[in-house]
């Protein structure tokens, strides 16, 4: 009776989060075994955890960066670094989303902010406007693959798994789908018979491959002083990081300092200088000193509309896992994830058939459903199936959020698609049309970190 309540509300346009809680509220009621103050006191124990705390503030990061001109810095970079090759600005636009996906974690944010830029600039030098949303589109699925990351914060949370272990995860399997990107776009470029965007001159490569090697080489250079040379750790990186600003200073860099992010934040959650919730409040304050301070791009004014900006988004994120903590609890007391559990192992007990069908299913429900919402409801079914399995809850959770985000490229709930569309001006038919060649290489990266686990796992189980 409760699925049918969320179904028929949903069917209805009711909001998903409404539905979820209307649905349990409403079982509540004709069920009459249970008061009804039940559900606003399992929808506030669902919010209240440390983990989430970083919800707001990777949010608030994330829009800080956006907001203070950081993009263009991003793409300025990675048009340096690759925009020589044939088809040069599409893989600037794989390479951009890599680097912005450190900062932002969330896919809407990648195709919203340097969408924008990437779409006029890729139409301004005579690519199609259907490649060059496509493109975007498959790019912007980094976002959340690539630490930091907001649903693995959510999974994390709901599963019960150390939210480091997702990040360092995510690290091998964003690459991996990054060089199947751009070799999708060399594909391109070669049956197209592309040219290169800029013109390749070597202090332009020499200073960007330089900065790749600041970047690279600061925490390795940092750990050995600390860890092998046995020097003081906070006056070390206190030291490092007077450096960098001395050397981004000095050679004008563009990138240096924004893509220091991630690293920043891996570093410490892997060194134990800070949990990931206190690590997305350090991200906070990096992207503000670079905003207000050091590149002064961002103001007072700005900075109140980005916070501003940023509680209305968290409220809804928030609201979303209430209403999914209130749903998943009734489903569990009910029984439904238990005979879900039954009914699996009863039709198979090998685990690489349970992650077919497992798939299916998300790819499925991430056309309907925001990832959030996804990821609540679909953790307290799946979850213990992958348990009996032997399925690490690691590597289940790089597939389930690899999937939602597929799903956010697809009609009829895909957010980026609608982004997408508005940004470039065209149609969702065309825009979908646009988007469906890229759904290979996401399909593949999804098949290889299905079935090889150890692309996921290798990283994490190094630090933890």
């Amino acid at each position: 009776m409760l699925k049918v309540l969320f179904l028929a509300l949903m069917a209805g346009g009711i909001p998903v989060a409404i539905a979820m809680a209307g649905a349990s509220l409403l079982f509540i009621l004709f069920a009459g075994n249970l008061p009804p103050f039940v559900v606003i006191h399992r929808m506030v124990s669902g919010i209240d955890s440390f983990p989430l705390l970083a919800v707001p503030f990777f949010i608030l990061a994330g829009n800080l960066m956006n907001n203070a001109g950081i993009t263009n810095r991003i793409y300025n970079f990675a048009l340096a670094l690759v925009g020589w090759m044939k088809g040069g600005l599409g893989h600037v636009n794989v390479v951009g989303s890599v680097v912005f996906a450190g900062m932002s974690g969330a896919a809407i944010a990648d195709a919203a902010g340097l969408g924008t830029i990437e779409i006029k600039a890729m139409k301004d030098h005579g690519y199609g406007t259907e490649f060059a949303v496509g493109v975007t589109a498959a790019s912007a699925t980094l976002g959340p693959i690539i630490p930091p990351s907001l649903p693995f914060v959510i999974y994390g949370m709901m599963a019960n798994v150390s939210v480091g272990a997702l990040f360092l995860a995510g690290i091998l399997p964003g690459a991996l789908m990054a060089v199947l990107m751009m070799l999708t776009v060399a594909y391109y470029a070669h049956k197209n018979n592309w040219g290169a965007d800029v013109k390749f001159e070597w202090p332009r490569v020499l200073k960007a491959l330089a900065e790749m090697a600041i970047v690279m080489g600061w925490p390795t250079v940092l750990w050995l002083l600390v860890v092998k040379a046995g020097l003081p750790a906070q006056p070390t990186v206190l030291t490092g990081l007077v450096g960098l600003f001395v050397a981004d200073k000095l050679f004008r860099f563009q990138a240096v300092l924004p893509i220091m992010t991630p690293v920043l934040l891996i570093g410490g959650m892997t060194t134990g200088i800070f949990t990931p919730t206190e690590g997305a409040i350090a991200a906070c304050l990096w992207a503000m000193v670079l905003g207000l301070v050091w590149y002064r791009t961002l103001s007072w004014k700005m900075f109140v509309k980005v916070c501003l900006d940023t509680v209305e988004t968290t409220a809804t994120v928030l609201f979303i896992v209430a209403a999914a903590s209130i749903f998943g609890w009734m489903l569990t007391a009910t029984g439904v994830t238990a005979a879900i559990s039954t009914w699996v192992l009863g039709f198979t007990h090998e685990a690489w058939v349970f992650l077919l069908l497992a798939n299916l299913l998300m790819l499925f429900v991430g056309c309907f459903l925001e990832p959030t919402a996804a990821i609540t409801i679909l953790v307290p079914i799946l979850l213990p199936i992958c348990q009996q399995l032997g399925i690490d809850p690691v590597h289940f959770g790089l597939v389930m959020v690899l999937n939602l985000m597929i799903g956010l490229l697809h009609p009829p709930m895909g957010m980026v698609l609608f982004v997408l569309a508005r940004v470039a001006k065209l149609s969702v038919e065309r825009t979908t049309m646009a988007i469906l060649p890229w759904l290979l290489p996401l399909l593949v990266s999804l098949v290889v970190i299905t079935y090889m686990p150890k692309t996921v796992l290798w990283l994490p189980k190094l630090f933890y």
